[in-house]
């Protein structure tokens, strides 16, 4: 409470407590502050306690229950609307959408997806902000540092509203999940890599982050993993996108082997690979995490591996539609296969 503040005091407390509904530290169907306990804890009027849990029922926050107090509202009715939340776009991420979004199509449903731009309380924000409004369900690719969000999705209620976690999790283990092997597709590039071009490896990942990426750790650190366990004599180099690349950066790093994270760095690498006159891949190898549009096309059609999301939001969807929806969580991991092309 800011009492120095232009704010009035009952819209910073309006804007206190619902910012808690929304993050579901009172949850839908608890108990909220009554206005006695308004005005011992914040030392407010009671006029001003009361006129919080007015605003905050006009606008659907919370309900009255005569005799029993205000309690945190459940949405009514389910909408015929999903939601997908994502940390960032991508053209992997775009694919899966685009395949979520054929599948909403054929059953008559509104698609809206948001970006939170991998801000965890944005996520948990949005995904609060969808169950309250009586979305069907949401499907969620989870941000790239879910140990700020574990916390939050043990104890999310969800409601009627179909929870996915999509692409990956860390804290999958409670929620119905459809997600890939990040470690099978990198093992799977890495053993096409060492066949075609035995050489020192290099890694390129994302860039474009804020804060942590726990898939692409994990991808490096599987990928150093693979080299150490069969051909230790290797070397592996990790670079953040393309800047640092050139014929003498590939000369001095004796590079044969290349995994791309994204497949727009991997299609700009192999353009200049050519350009330079460089044999791909008869000199130099080169796979692409993702099985995208991009991947297909090109001077080089490039070596992929594909994540499956075809098949991820049709699985995803099977859950969405099960008649019971109080059975067990239902876990689902593809596995990642290599597309082999001109690369």
């Amino acid at each position: 409470m800011k009492y120095e503040s232009f704010v009035p005091l009952y819209q910073q407390l309006f804007d206190g407590y619902k910012g808690q509904i929304i993050r579901q530290e009172f949850k839908p169907g608890s108990r909220i502050d009554s206005i006695n306990r308004i005005m011992l804890k914040h030392k407010v009027s009671r006029e001003t306690a009361k006129r919080v849990l007015s605003k905050l029922e006009q606008e659907g926050y919370i309900e009255k229950k005569a005799g029993k107090g205000s309690f945190v509202s459940y949405a009514m009715n389910l909408k015929k609307i999903w939601g997908v939340v994502v940390p960032f776009l991508s053209t992997n991420i775009e694919e899966l959408i685009r395949h979520i979004y054929d599948e909403a199509h054929v059953r008559k449903r509104l698609l809206r997806y948001y970006l939170h731009h991998n801000d965890p309380s944005e996520e948990m924000k949005q995904i609060s902000a969808m169950i309250r409004e009586g979305y069907e369900c949401i499907f969620v690719v989870p941000n790239a540092d879910e140990s700020q969000t574990a916390r939050f999705y043990r104890n999310l209620h969800n409601g009627r509203t179909a929870m996915i976690l999509l692409d990956h999790t860390m804290v999958g283990s409670f929620f119905n999940y459809v997600i890939q092997s990040y470690d099978l597709g990198v093992k799977r590039a890495f053993k096409y890599l060492l066949k075609h071009n035995p050489e020192g490896f290099l890694y390129v990942k994302d860039e474009d982050w804020r804060g942590s990426n726990q898939v692409n750790n994990l991808m490096e650190e599987s990928f150093r993993t693979f080299i150490d366990s069969h051909c230790p004599e290797k070397s592996l180099k990790v670079l953040s996108g393309l800047h640092n690349i050139d014929r003498v950066f590939l000369k001095n790093w004796n590079v044969g082997g290349i995994l791309c994270n994204r497949d727009v760095d991997a299609v700009r690498l192999t353009n200049r690979l050519v350009d330079w006159g460089i044999k791909v891949p008869g000199e130099v190898a080169l796979v692409c995490y993702g099985n995208t549009e991009l991947t297909k096309s090109g001077r080089l059609p490039l070596t992929a591996v594909d994540c499956k999301y075809e098949k991820m939001a049709k699985l995803a969807v099977e859950i969405v539609f099960r008649e019971n929806y109080d059975l067990p969580t239902r876990q689902e991991i593809l596995e990642p296969e290599l597309v082999v092309r001109k690369t």
